[in-house]
């Protein structure tokens, strides 16, 4: 467009207005044409549709045309972001956050490669009596120049470019060694250890010879092992996650199913699956005490695992108000900062050694 002035922000503005005229027009309905079957017939559709509109303001020649379109990619995905069928102008911060996503995704990939900046640590699973049972690995990612980096910044890149078969990997093996070791301890040689599973490792031809041949490496105990897996994971190939789950279950591994509640659960597949517990996800844990809806979904998903002779463990458990409403609608095993933060290894496996020692 051009002829804009010279104003910015006018320009800007006339800009949005030409943007906004082409996303209603897209929104507009359409009628298609449907041959029907076994008919000579045509049958009209109703069809709706939207768009995503990014754009980049510039004066003169000092950028080239390659990199100012670009920049209108960047804002046409910043709208994408907002949720769609929405219209964005380019920021040099979208380019700056940009640089800083692909040095994050270069330094991962490097980590991944080196293998020495993670470390897990470990988040203890309890019952009412405050008796640890097991515990989650959790990844952690040093890395010598940022520090420690946030798992909430690190771990949706690494699935977002496929890296987390990478992760998934090193921390299956790395629990798996941590077995090994709580099994040399009359401590911890009782307690599970739950590992996180991506729904792109679970889709991996070779996921469950990958699992055996870590066990058979570090001389782990299966029956020491449980997988935590999602529903969304189940609902993209159902037969074949079932079929993988079964192989591994012989083996005596466990399966969790994480964050119960917050996706499409379908009772005629959860039946099929081979899973031993449900957790039931913290947002619903979080409001107990408060919100009616979250009280009678988590009364809901105990009932259910009752019935389905499933055990049911609670996240995010802060409170011990939380954790007496989850006792009194018959969840008994917990997990979340009110018992333990996630620790590094010899402090977890102190903490353990502090409780079991005043229990006995």
């Amino acid at each position: 467009m051009e002829h804009l002035g010279s104003e910015e922000l006018s320009a800007a503005v006339q800009v949005n207005k030409v943007a906004e005229k082409i996303r209603c027009s897209i929104a507009e309905c359409y009628l298609l044409n449907v041959d029907m079957t076994d008919s000579e017939t045509v049958s009209k559709i109703e069809y709706h549709t939207s768009c995503s509109v990014g754009f980049v303001m510039f004066s003169g020649s000092s950028v080239s045309a390659e990199e100012l379109l670009k920049y209108a990619d960047l804002a046409m995905y910043h709208s994408k972001k907002m949720g769609r069928n929405h219209i964005s102008s380019f920021e040099p911060t979208m380019q700056k956050a940009l640089m800083e996503r692909t040095q994050l995704e270069a330094d991962l990939r490097q980590s991944i490669v080196n293998g020495g900046e993670f470390e897990l640590h470990y988040q203890a699973q309890v019952d009412c009596n405050g008796k640890v049972l097991g515990a989650e690995a959790l990844i952690r990612w040093n890395h010598p120049i940022r520090g420690r980096v946030n798992p909430a910044d690190f771990i949706p890149l690494a699935e977002e470019t496929g890296m987390i078969v990478g992760v998934g990997t090193w921390v299956l093996q790395k629990g798996c060694e941590t077995l090994v070791l709580w099994a040399k301890d009359s401590h911890t040689k009782h307690l599970k250890l739950a590992v996180n599973v991506s729904s792109r490792q679970l889709s991996q031809d070779n996921f469950v010879n990958q699992v055996i041949e870590i066990l058979e490496l570090t001389g782990a105990n299966p029956t020491r092992l449980k997988l935590e897996i999602t529903e969304s994971m189940v609902v993209d190939n159902v037969q074949e996650t079932i079929a993988k789950m079964h192989t591994l279950k012989k083996l005596g591994i466990s399966f969790s199913m994480d964050d119960f509640g917050t996706g499409y659960s379908s009772l005629s597949y959860l039946q099929k699956l081979p899973l031993d517990q449900l957790k039931i996800d913290q947002s619903f844990v979080r409001n107990l005490s408060f919100d009616g809806h979250d009280s009678a979904i988590v009364k809901t998903i105990i009932n259910l695992g009752e019935n389905l002779s499933l055990n049911i463990i609670a996240e995010g458990v802060e409170t011990d108000m939380q954790r007496d409403y989850l006792s009194k609608f018959g969840c008994l095993i917990f997990q979340g900062y009110l018992f333990s933060r996630p620790l590094p290894e010899d402090e977890f496996m102190a903490m353990v050694f502090s409780k079991t020692t005043r229990q006995d």
